[in-house]
């Protein structure tokens, strides 16, 4: 079996190669833009920013070789029934979900802020999974298109790296995939809580999962 070097030992690749598919989580204009939801919560946008070109790359190589790519967007139907009371209210922001703010109504299906960025934008053979929770899994149908396409490996990327993405991986370890986290494509807009996501995944010989560089799965998946 084909494998890639990773931590805490490398991460072995489905002898079926179109058994692997790539999740770019909520790579959103919302998330990743002034004026944007995180922007209000008063975060530095830009950290979040620096991976685009990277993911780009890897995004490119799976488009490449015909693999599977899921998009997610975190988001809400416009009369909030998918959205908890204490999800929106939770915070005490300026602007909270459902608020028209400077791209549109916060984290609202439809509107411009929660579109994915343009440098990432999905292909009509893509995936598009709209999750109203942080994990991609939750009352979405990712869990039957996977099992439709024979997918087993799951290649994970997007933001932030300590909610959405890991609450996904630990969705996904949890139902048997074998998943890897990319971390040069992955970000939060807290640098030490991304480090500490990275060492909870691959702790206790990788009890949630792998992590590795996108150059290194690339090189992999070419070979």
């Amino acid at each position: 079996m084909a494998e890639i070097p990773a931590l805490p030992y490398p991460y072995p690749l489905p002898t079926e190669q179109r058994a692997i598919a790539l999740i770019i989580i909520d790579m959103q204009r919302d998330f990743l833009e002034p004026g944007g939801f995180g922007d209000a919560l008063g975060n530095d946008v830009s950290r979040l920013q620096a991976i685009v070109p990277t993911l780009q790359t890897l995004l490119q190589g799976f488009r490449n070789q015909g693999l599977p790519v899921f998009h997610t967007m975190e988001c809400h139907q416009p009369d909030l029934s998918d959205c908890p009371v204490s999800k929106r209210d939770r915070g005490k922001s300026t602007l909270t979900i459902g608020d028209a703010g400077p791209m549109g109504r916060i984290l609202i299906r439809g509107e411009a802020g929660n579109d994915i960025i343009p440098e990432l934008a999905p292909l009509p053979n893509e995936f598009v999974i709209y999750k109203p929770g942080k994990g991609a899994f939750y009352n979405t149908p990712l869990q039957e298109q996977l099992q439709a396409q024979g997918i087993t490996h799951l290649i994970i990327t997007g933001v932030t790296t300590e909610v959405c993405v890991q609450t996904t991986m630990r969705e996904a370890n949890d139902r048997g995939y074998e998943c890897l986290l990319v971390e040069d494509c992955t970000e939060s807009y807290f640098p030490e809580f991304k480090q500490s996501t990275l060492e909870m995944v691959r702790a206790q010989g990788g009890i949630v999962g792998w992590t590795g560089t996108a150059a290194a799965l690339l090189a992999g998946l070419s070979a």
